[in-house]
C-alpha cells in the first residue's frame, strides 16, 4: 500500500497524550474467551486496579477498574459485535486512588521467570493489536513444543494507526523491558523487534535503549501490507511458515504487539494491571492525535478529546480502515484491542455498488495466505459452510486485500467475517 494511501501522514509526527473523563463502562468481554465474571455490586467504591470482573474459563481474564469511583450500573451494552456486553460503568471521582496490595517484583532481569506468566494473567493483559488473545496462554508452552524466537510486532502496517510507532518513540524501554520478561520466562534467548522502515526515529530509539539489553535485535521491515498479520511477519523475518490450520508456537515462535509487551512491563516491574492503552483517533476530527485512555472511555468522549467532528460524520471504524469494525454509536467502549479510531464523512464512507465477479483472478493473486476469494464467496452465499471451511476459510486473515483489489466491487472480506463467526459458532455449539 502506497504512503499517500496508508494515511498516517496526520497523526504519526503527534506526541501521546492523555485525558480522563467523567464515567468509564468497561465491557467484560475484551478478549477471546469467556466474558469475565462482575465481582462488584452497584454503589461500591472502587479503586483504580482493583479487580471487578473475575476470570472464567482457560482463556479467562480478570477485569480491572481504570478508574476511582462509585459503581453506578452493571448493565448490558451494544459493543462492536452482534451481541450486548455485561459491562461495569463506574463514576470517576478524579481522585485517581489505587487499590491496596499492589506490588511490584523487581527488574525484569532479576524476577523468578517462573513467576511471569501468573503476572501477565492477573493483570488481565491479552493481544493489543486486536486479536485480544489472552497473553498468559502464550506463555504457557505445550507440552512438546517449544519456543526459540520471541517477535514483537511494531509493524502496525494498518492504515491510519500511529499508536505503536509513538509507543515505540516515547517509551522503548517498556517495550524492551517487557521483551526481555517474556524472554526470560518462555527461557528464549533470541528476541526480535519488527519494525517497517516507514518508522526511522522509532527504529533509532529501539537500538538505542536496546543496544545493551542480551539477545534483543532490531529487524527493519520493508513496508508493506499486510506484513502485520502473525504469520506473514513470522516469514519476513525467520523464513518459516506457520503450517496451514496451524499456530506460531508449531515453529518455534511466538509473537506479541509490541503495546502487549509494555503492558508486561508494567506489570512485572511495578504490578500494575492493564487499565489503560494508546489509540489513535483520526480521519474527520479537529485534532486527530494519539491519546492514552483508560479502559471503557466512551466512543464520544475520546472524540471530544480531538476537538470533536470535523464536519457532519458518516461513519465511525474501530481499528484502520483495512480491518477495522463499523462503530454502531458512539457509546460503545474504547477497549484493550481499540488501537485506533477513524471517522470519516459521507464522500470517504460512501458505499460502493457490487458487480458481477469479471473472473480477473486479481483476488487471488493478492490473498497472502493464498486462498481462492472467488470459490470462497461463492460457498458463503450458498451457506455451505462445509465447503467454505473445507476450503480454508479459517485461515483467512481479514486483511481486506482481496476487496481492496476488486475492479468488480465485490463484498469479499465482510461475508468472510460473517461466515468464520458462523463457523466458530456451530462449533461452539
Amino acid at each position: 500500500m502506497r504512503q499517500a494511501e496508508s494515511g498516517k501522514e496526520a497523526t504519526k509526527s503527534i506526541p501521546i497524550r492523555e485525558a480522563v473523563f467523567e464515567e468509564v463502562a468497561i465491557p467484560m468481554a475484551m478478549h477471546l474467551g469467556a466474558p469475565s465474571k462482575p465481582c462488584v455490586a452497584v454503589g461500591d467504591h472502587v479503586k483504580m486496579g482493583q479487580m471487578i470482573g473475575e476470570p472464567v474459563g482457560a482463556l479467562g481474564l480478570p477485569v480491572h477498574a481504570s478508574v476511582s469511583g462509585t459503581v453506578t450500573a452493571i448493565e448490558n451494552r451494544i459493543q462492536l459485535g452482534a451481541n450486548r456486553v455485561q459491562c461495569v460503568v463506574i463514576k470517576n471521582d478524579f481522585l485517581d486512588e489505587w487499590v491496596e496490595g499492589l506490588e511490584g517484583h523487581g527488574d525484569v532481569e532479576t524476577v523468578d521467570p517462573t513467576l511471569i506468566p501468573g503476572i501477565v494473567k492477573n493483570a488481565g493483559i491479552c493481544g493489543m493489536g486486536g486479536a485480544s488473545f489472552p497473553t498468559h496462554v502464550k506463555l504457557s508452552i505445550p507440552e512438546g513444543k517449544h519456543c526459540d524466537t520471541v517477535i514483537l510486532n511494531g509493524a502496525e502496517c494498518e492504515t491510519h494507526l500511529t499508536s505503536d510507532h509513538r509507543l515505540m518513540l516515547e517509551e522503548p524501554e517498556r517495550v524492551i523491558n517487557g521483551l526481555r520478561a517474556v524472554m526470560r520466562a518462555l527461557n528464549v534467548s533470541r528476541g526480535i523487534i519488527a519494525v517497517e522502515d516507514n518508522k526511522p526515529d522509532a527504529i533509532a530509539r529501539l537500538r538505542e535503549v536496546a543496544k545493551e539489553r542480551e539477545g534483543i535485535e532490531i529487524a527493519v521491515l520493508k513496508t508493506k501490507y499486510p506484513q502485520g498479520s502473525e504469520k506473514q511477519i513470522i516469514q519476513s523475518i525467520t523464513g518459516r511458515e506457520v503450517p496451514q490450520r496451524g499456530l506460531p508456537i508449531d515453529i518455534n515462535v511466538i509473537v506479541l504487539n509490541v503495546g502487549t509487551s509494555a503492558a508486561i512491563a508494567d506489570a512485572v516491574i511495578s504490578g500494575r494491571p492493564m487499565i489503560d492503552r494508546i489509540t489513535t483517533v483520526t480521519g474527520r476530527v479537529n485534532k486527530p492525535s494519539n491519546m492514552r485512555f483508560r479502559i471503557g472511555t466512551l466512543l464520544r468522549d475520546a472524540i471530544f478529546a480531538c476537538d470533536g467532528f470535523d464536519g457532519e460524520p458518516t461513519k465511525i471504524i474501530m481499528g484502520g480502515t483495512m480491518t477495522g469494525a463499523c462503530a454502531p454509536n458512539e457509546e460503545i467502549s474504547i477497549v484493550k484491542g481499540s488501537g485506533g479510531v477513524v471517522v470519516l464523512n459521507r464522500k470517504e464512507a460512501e458505499a460502493f455498488t457490487e458487480s458481477p465477479c469479471i473472473r480477473c483472478g486479481r483476488c487471488v493473486a493478492t490473498c497472502p495466505v493464498g486462498l481462492n476469494p472467488y470459490l470462497l464467496k461463492r460457498y458463503c452465499e450458498a451457506g455451505d459452510l462445509k465447503n467454505a471451511e473445507s476450503s480454508n476459510i479459517m485461515d483467512c486473515i481479514l486483511c481486506g486485500c482481496c476487496t481492496f483489489t476488486c475492479p468488480a466491487r465485490r463484498f469479499l472480506t465482510a461475508i468472510f467475517k460473517i461466515t468464520k463467526e458462523k463457523i466458530a459458532q456451530s462449533k461452539k455449539r
